[in-house]
């Protein structure tokens, strides 16, 4: 029978053994015209698709039934795909019927079954209908399996046909069933419609991944519509798709939630559930018992490691099958090397060239799409991480017990979402490689054995010898690293509050003694870098030079072990291939460890966070540093609908009591969560528009609101904001004065409506009669909150007759309780503390009757953690436009865009300016630039050379069995090597330490900026941007970028010498080559404008996932009082998922790339494996080795380039925003050469204003105008006026934080516009509203400069009465002052900031009220001092209790920007004008 064999009679599974019993190699391979034998074709060509089929169907059937996405509703595709199956099982059922009926007439043996499959097939296309798989890959890889195999036959067939006479029902069906395959093959890349219901059709713009098909899918195909429009215009966030639904906040992180609580349970089940951060406490403070303690712990911690391989495991196992495919693809290449072998041969048939440069393009595709897929399964894998992680630790910030709060500055926990989010993303790509690196190199060496024998070894050796030096590398870099990221904190911190206190300092002019300081911390940062760099130098230079020794060794014993040993060109450069293959492992397993180990220390921050302990609903949240004492607290009964005063001295723990309250309150009365409503000492705004800030998530009501608006005293204000309530407020409030935070805070609290209410002195920042009016109409009898339970910590004596009970607080512990009578009855402390007052009142007032004091107290924050930002009653953009009365009473609708004050990080799009390039380069000097480039060049010349003098020595002549000049070849070969290793050795050299220059230098100019710039610069811009310039992009300066440029330079020359190498030995390439370099170019630029604006999108959207987490910690207590904990997780998750949504597309834009640059290589490497096979009559086997190990190599080089091209043009943009600061506007000049002034001015303190008028912005109007006034030497003048009247404004204007907008002020005749900033601002004192402290010790903040003798600092402490305070400190002067000053009271931050005026004794003060934070003692002591220490000074004061000034020479009283009075007090008050109305308001007439 032609070609037929009997029956198999063993069984079908052992088939594949069989496979070459029905192979003729004659007829296959040594012929020209190969064909495959009849039986092989009817047998395993028949059964290959269907074992495909059979062996997946059960997993795909699982998976579909996991997946389900609902229903797609039958489709002509569908209907298309079902005819055509049941037409391929109908074919093939007339093929038995025929074969039946053949049998019966003629004997013939062999029937062939595949009627199972195609029924199969059906089933599965109909089953993927039903779960809602728009396309499938199982099904496409089918039908083409089965059409290759298909194809195979039918190449047959028609040689066949050709020579004899054939069965034609058979061919019919045949061709039939070929056609019919075609059809269904191309049905199945087709992708269906949306199932119903799916996110898709209520999604307005969708990710189109779920509805691609398959091969878009392999291919990233579906994200090329976003390529063409980020092509034709820069992409902006309408562009970008919403998010996968698996890949959102509310899906990824309760998953990472659950388990990790399970975790946590498990723990407190199996150990004592010890909390760790007492145990912490006790390792830091007995070292000697660490390891016992730690040993102890050990065993018993959660495991977050486990809680989050459970999570993102089961999605990242499928990368790993990927990569062991991809591991196993590489070596395909090496051994396709077999074509040196066919260029030798001359007898070979020449298909057979054509066949192996065929394979080797079909086998480098298949491997590029696998690793793409395998990096776009671990990049979403670490995308998800990420968003658990921020997710998991901001939804534990707001749970976190106020003990464990303190363990951890805000910089601290938000380095948690950003740095070690970040570290887990980075590894996550690179983990995989801890197992598929050893498999590499064991499958490497297996190659190379076959091929050079034993003295592998001695490459082996010379690897192995290098990975502890490669190790020993990364341990000392991980040092490095963590002491530079100790530094770079220790900055940040001090930026941040610099950043903060920046008022401060400008009006203390103390911006030289800050930038010394961060200059400090910058330069140990630098010298780490540069240590760091030197090693960097060191490692690439073994990374350069490893593989060049392993080859070198490796031959050089090959060739002398054995004269006999020729290197020919198969052995020479398949050994090369598999050395360039080996380097990669070997690499990366250092990188990886050093990866893992920072991943690790990440993940022990992370757990440590994360098992803090927790608010339970029963416990108490309260400050540790003044011990209150909670039994009393539960004997006192507060009847329900009553007002309770607190009163009592600064520090005597009224603000701990309300803590202790708000967390007691649940466990007193069950849970009445919800219904406390929490005013803080110091108002929490959040950067939003004023109506969100009242409204705070509930829901509107328009006439509630309004009357909570009027109550709170806040309709004024809402007129005079540029767009009413919808004026967007500035971070921590920045564009409020004091007052008007307060009052929000408080009509936030009314707003809410709830049944206890907790008010932390709301009435201290407010001016007397505004108090009134609120004590009227919100807190007291006749108010809004009349029925509602009140707590009111206060220290304004005229309320307390009012209180229904008075708790008397004295060192954190209640020592009165009782009504007002009661209490004035029983003589105790607290009526003796009444009667002192009164009686000095009446001193004060000059002997009118009033016992009254106008209210006015503490900032002594309990909660509010981080910084006070430093604004003086609206130091503000917009608070204080004066309105005209008929503007007001038209109330024009405002326009929002008025509203408007922090302007966000915008995007810059377009290409990179070369500018910024050659900025960078000046900043590292042209010289050195210069010589990088020189030894880089000389570095890759020398490499090309030594890989053509190998190619030259395998193709030296063998004479008798050996090659004669070997040591000549051997010896030449060696000193390229080791010039090349020297050249290497430079380069990295210069330009590390190039890096370490460009870095010094750009943050030292962007420094300087930042500090020139004005005070409204601040306003403007957020404070996380300065500080994410000053962290983030610095951080890429100084890290990134060298490293970057480095590794895109060897790319770049990588690719160029390849290209030549391939044109040298095969001509005929550089047809191909322009064309692929043309497709290279478009794809890249096309690329590239997408990648760059996703990249700064991401970046963009980064920052306010910190701002809002920042924000959120400085408000946890409110947040918490008013649980409003869901909606601020929404939030957060919100700003995730925009943060996500930018970034996705950025992974997917790079698969997208590669994919198509890995085709053009694999172009090129097809191309020069094929002229090679054209032209093989003229070449050598030495150069053809070479040019194809290069073209080998020339994919991944061309990758890197691109990558590293975009890398550079992204990260480069990181000079870009650090120069941009050099751009804006500064202040004047701080001090003029020659100094124009005698050192003693001013000696009189002598003010004179003429016509004097300033505004906060060029398109505002004038916040104050036309003042003129004269003040003599010594003078006492008070400044008065309602809240937005301008009484800061004009201080601003004495220190020139504003530039006067006409007129001018003359101090001691000297018109201060014409001075230094610092020659003026060091000669007159203020003491500000806000105290504000830097963390540093106490000396460090009175006296910066270290200008002053210890007992100066002493002595000015003497004075303003904190001398016995800080002598009992157990470090004196040098005691610690936390962030914000902390862990001082707000009253005692007033007193150092007395001290400061003390020492600096000039002859002009500014007083900007304050007084506003102290008790009536404090406040006694405080005027005092100024009274007697001041004397001969000219004291400005801006005052809100009027009692304060009743005995200065004069008052100035301002309305509406405008000087209304100016006279002393008593002739005021006998003018009846608006002194007396405001003197009557506070009791005082």
């Amino acid at each position: 029978g032609r070609g037929l064999c009997p029956p198999p009679t063993k069984p079908f599974w052992e088939l594949p053994s069989l496979l070459f019993l029905f192979q003729d190699w004659n007829r296959t391979w040594y012929t020209d015209n190969p064909d495959f034998t009849q039986c092989f074709q009817n047998t395993v060509l028949v059964w290959l698709p269907c074992f495909y089929l059979w062996i997946c169907a059960p997993f795909y059937l699982v998976y579909l039934h996991t997946h389900d996405h609902g229903y797609i509703c039958m489709t002509h595709l569908n209907k298309a795909k079902t005819a055509v199956g049941f037409l391929l099982w109908i074919i093939c059922w007339s093929d038995v019927f025929y074969s039946f009926w053949e049998r019966s007439h003629v004997s013939s043996p062999y029937i062939k079954y595949v009627l199972v499959p195609q029924l199969l097939a059906v089933m599965l296309i109909h089953y993927e209908r039903m779960k809602g798989a728009q396309s499938s890959g199982v099904m496409l890889i089918y039908w083409l399996l089965a059409l290759l195999c298909a194809t195979v036959t039918f190449r047959s067939k028609v040689f066949q046909a050709l020579e004899q006479t054939v069965c034609v029902w058979r061919y019919t069906t045949f061709y039939i069933y070929y056609a019919l395959l075609l059809i269904a093959l191309f049905l199945s890349s087709l992708t269906d419609q949306p199932p119903l219901f799916s996110r898709e059709v209520k999604d307005s713009n969708p990710c189109p991944e779920p509805g691609a098909s398959f091969l878009s899918r392999i291919t990233f195909w579906w994200i090329t519509r976003m390529m063409m429009t980020g092509y034709r215009r820069p992409l902006e966030e309408k562009d970008l798709w919403s998010l996968n639904a698996e890949d959102c906040s509310h899906r990824v992180v309760p998953q990472l939630v659950k388990r990790w609580n399970t975790q946590c349970q498990k723990f407190k089940r199996s150990g004592k559930g010890s909390n760790f951060f007492i145990q912490m406490q006790i390792v830091r403070e007995t070292s000697s018992q660490v390891n016992s303690a730690f040993s102890s712990q050990k065993n018993k911690e959660p495991s977050l490691l486990w809680a989050l391989c459970l999570t993102f495991g089961p999605y990242f196992f499928i990368s790993c099958i990927y990569k062991l495919i991809q591991d196993i693809l590489m070596f395909v290449g090496p051994e396709i090397l077999l074509l040196i072998q066919f260029v030798n041969d001359s007898s070979a048939p020449s298909w057979q060239g054509y066949f192996y440069a065929a394979l080797l393009f079909v086998c480098t595709s298949v491997q590029s799409l696998i690793l793409q897929k395998y990096f776009h399964v671990c990049f979403v894998s670490g995308m998800r991480l990420r968003t658990a992680v921020i997710g998991a630790v901001y939804r534990k910030a707001l749970v976190i017990s106020s003990a464990a709060r303190r363990t951890s500055t805000v910089g601290e926990i938000v380095n948690l979402m950003s740095v070690d989010a970040q570290r887990f993303m980075d590894l996550i790509t690179y983990i995989n490689m801890i197992w598929s690196a050893p498999l590499q190199v064991v499958l490497a060496l297996y190659f190379l054995w076959q091929n050079l024998g034993p003295s592998v070894l001695a490459g082996v050796a010379v690897m192995v010898l290098m990975v502890p030096v490669n190790a020993v590398i990364a341990m000392k870099t991980k040092a490095y690293q963590v002491a530079q990221m100790k530094s770079k904190d220790n900055r940040i911190k001090l930026m941040n509050e610099m950043l903060n206190g920046i008022k401060v300092l400008k009006l203390y002019a103390w911006e030289l003694a800050f930038k010394g300081k961060v200059s400090d911390i910058r330069e140990s940062e630098l010298r780490v870098l540069k240590k760091a760099a030197y090693l960097g130098a060191v490692s690439t230079f073994t990374w350069v030079c490893a593989p060049f020794l392993v080859a070198l060794s490796t031959f050089a014993v090959y060739v002398l072990i054995d004269e006999r040993n020729v290197l020919d060109a198969q052995k020479a450069f398949v050994s090369l291939a598999l050395f360039n293959i080996l380097r990669f492992p070997l690499n990366m397993l250092p990188m990886v460890i050093s990866s893992m180990v920072q991943a690790s220390v990440s993940l022990k921050r992370l757990r440590v966070f994360l098992s803090h302990e927790e608010l339970q609903l029963d416990s108490v949240e309260h400050k540790a540093a003044e011990g209150c004492e909670s039994p009393f607290l539960l004997n006192i009964n507060i009847p329900e609908g009553s007002l309770v005063a607190v009163v009592g001295h600064v520090g005597s723990g009224k603000s701990s009591l309300l803590s202790a309250l708000l967390g007691e309150m649940d466990k007193l009365e069950g849970s009445v969560t919800g219904s406390v409503a929490y005013v803080p000492q110091q108002a929490w705004i959040q950067n939003s528009s004023l109506k969100d800030n009242i409204i705070f998530g509930q829901e509107r009501r328009q006439s509630w609101y309004q009357h909570v608006v009027e109550a709170c005293a806040l309709q004024p204000d809402l007129d005079i904001l540029p767009a009413g309530d919808d004026t967007e407020i500035g971070e921590k409030g920045v564009n409020l004065s004091g007052g008007q935070k307060q009052r929000v805070s408080l009509a936030r609290a009314v707003y809410c409506d709830r049944t206890v209410y907790l008010l932390d002195d709301p009435l201290s920042a407010v001016d007397a009669h505004v108090g009134k009016h609120i004590f009227d109409q919100v807190i007291g009898p006749q108010g809004l909150l009349k029925d509602k339970t009140r707590v009111l910590v206060t220290h304004g004596l005229s309320y307390l007759p009012q209180a229904d009970l008075i708790l008397v607080m004295m060192k954190g512990e209640i020592s009165e309780v009782g009504s007002y009578q009661h209490l004035m009855a029983t003589e105790g402390a607290f009526a003796e503390f009444l009667r002192t007052y009164a009686a000095v009142d009446k001193a004060d007032n000059s002997g009118e009757e009033c016992v009254v004091l106008p209210c006015s107290v503490a900032p002594c924050s309990v909660w509010s953690m981080s910084f006070c930002l430093s604004s003086s009653p609206g130091v503000c953009t917009a608070s204080k436009q004066s309105t005209t009365a008929d503007e007001k009473l038209s109330k024009k609708p405002k326009n929002p865009e008025v509203g408007k004050l922090t302007e966000a990080d915008k995007a810059s799009t377009g290409q990179v300016k070369l500018s910024v390039f050659w900025a960078y380069f000046k900043s590292i000097g042209v010289l050195l630039s210069c010589i990088s480039l020189l030894l880089f060049l000389a570095h890759h010349l020398l490499s090309l050379f030594s890989n053509y003098w190998l190619s030259l020595w395998t193709d030296d002549p063998v004479v008798n069995g050996t090659q004669p000049n070997r040591l000549m070849r051997l010896g030449v070969y060696g000193a390229f090597g080791l010039s090349q290793g020297v050249a290497v050795f430079g380069y990295s050299l210069s330009m590390s330490i190039g890096g370490v220059l460009a870095s010094r230098y750009l943050h030292q100019s962007m420094l300087y900026d930042v500090l020139r710039s004005p005070m409204s610069f601040f306003e403007r811009t957020p404070s996380g941007n300065l500080v994410n310039r000053f962290a983030k992009e610095m951080d890429t300066i100084d890290t990134l970028i060298p490293s970057i440029i480095k590794m895109f330079l060897g790319s770049m020359f990588n690719v160029l010498g390849s290209c030549v190498i391939i044109l040298i030995a095969t001509p005929l390439v550089s047809i191909i080559i322009p064309f692929l370099g043309l497709l290279y170019f478009f794809v890249q630029r096309f690329y590239v404008a997408s990648s760059r604006q996703l990249k700064r999108l991401e970046s963009v959207s980064r920052s306010p996932i910190y701002t809002h987490f920042n924000e959120t910690l400085l408000g946890t207590s409110v947040i918490r009082a008013f649980s409003e904990q869901e909606r601020f997780i929404h939030e957060s998750d919100q700003r995730v998922d925009h943060n996500q949504k930018a970034y996705y597309p950025s992974i997917v834009a790079n698969r997208w790339l590669a994919i198509r640059l890995e085709f053009v290589g694999n172009c090129i490497v097809s191309f020069a494996a094929l002229f090679a096979v054209v032209a093989r009559q003229s070449l050598s086997p030495g150069i053809m080795g070479l040019s194809i190990s290069y073209a080998l190599q020339l994919t991944t080089s061309l990758t890197w380039l691109v990558r590293m091209s975009s890398d550079v043009e992204t990260n480069i943009v990181a000079v870009e925003k650090v120069k941009e600061y050099s751009d804006t506007e500064k202040e004047a000049e701080w001090k003029h050469e020659p100094s124009t002034l005698s050192p003693g001015w001013p000696t009189n303190g002598c003010i004179e204003m003429r016509n004097f008028g300033l505004r906060y912005r060029q398109d505002l109007d004038l916040a104050i105008r036309n003042i003129t006034i004269s003040i003599n030497g010594g003078e006492k003048v008070g400044i008065v006026g309602r809240t937005g009247a301008g009484k800061s404004s004009l201080t601003l204007g004495l220190f020139r934080i504003i530039e006067a907008a006409e007129g001018q002020i003359f101090i001691d005749g000297v018109d201060i516009a014409k001075l230094g900033l610092h020659e003026l601002r060091s000669r007159i004192t203020i003491i500000p509203q806000d105290p504000v402290l830097f963390s540093g010790s106490l000396r460090m903040n009175l006296d910066p400069f270290d200008s002053y003798t210890d007992e100066e600092v002493w002595r000015a402490l003497e004075f303003s009465h904190l001398k016995t305070f800080v002598s009992s400190l157990p470090n004196k002067l040098n005691h610690d002052c936390s962030e914000g000053g902390e862990n001082l009271s707000v009253g005692q931050r007033q007193l150092l900031c007395l001290a400061r005026a003390l020492l600096r004794k000039t002859r002009i003060l500014v007083l900007d009220e304050a007084t506003a934070a102290v008790d009536m003692e404090t406040d006694n002591l405080i005027q005092s001092t100024i009274r007697s220490q001041f004397e001969d000074c000219t004291v400005l004061t801006i005052a809100h209790r009027l009692n304060t000034i009743m005995d200065y020479t004069r008052v100035l009283v301002l309305e509406n920007g405008k000087m209304a009075e100016f006279d002393s007090p008593s002739n005021l008050i006998s003018q009846r004008g608006a002194f007396h109305k405001m003197a009557k308001d506070s009791g005082l007439v």
